[in-house]
């Protein structure tokens, strides 16, 4: 197994798990949606994604994590936001292989620490997070409240998201 970078080519091999990690949480199949979404993030640089693939080049899973910044700590870090293996690949170690990666990326790219959550029901995720040493947070809540409907986005509603990016 390999874990690289993505690179702008690598769209569409990526859009094939991005699309099957949002039907894992519920979401309508969309490949083009998928396509679009991942294309956006890669050529504007505004995501990392690692890819594992095997020794033949087929992807097996990817993560990709979003810079943002910590004001309480004043520094940078990253919000590890989809983690996916391929359901045939799973028990191989590719996640726990993704999850060391992004952590060494992390290191490389000098992030002060790397955020995620997951479904409360995904235990299968929390046994492997904890048991690399990632720590539940027992200090926040978390909340979110949705400020458009999920169904066709206004155009340009927001400056760095465009509705034909998602």
């Amino acid at each position: 197994m390999r874990i690289r970078a993505a690179e702008i080519d690598d769209g569409d091999r990526i859009a094939h798990l991005f699309d099957a990690y949002r039907q894992f949480y519920g979401q309508p199949a969309d490949l083009a949606l998928a396509r679009r979404f991942i294309d956006a993030r890669l050529s504007r640089g505004e995501s990392v994604i690692l890819l594992a693939e095997d020794e033949s080049g087929e992807p097996l899973g990817f993560c990709q994590m979003y810079p943002t910044f910590c004001s309480v700590e004043a520094a940078a870090i990253y919000v590890l936001y989809d983690l996916f293996v391929s359901p045939d690949r799973r028990r191989y170690g590719v996640g726990r292989a993704l999850m060391q990666a992004a952590v060494a990326r992390a290191q490389a790219d000098g992030v002060a620490r790397i955020d995620l959550a997951t479904a409360k029901t995904n235990v299968t995720a929390q046994s492997l997070y904890e048991s690399m040493g990632w720590h539940r947070d027992e200090q926040f809540h978390t909340y979110s409240k949705r400020v458009r409907p999920p169904v066709s986005p206004p155009p340009e509603a927001h400056p760095l998201i465009r509705q034909d990016d998602i």
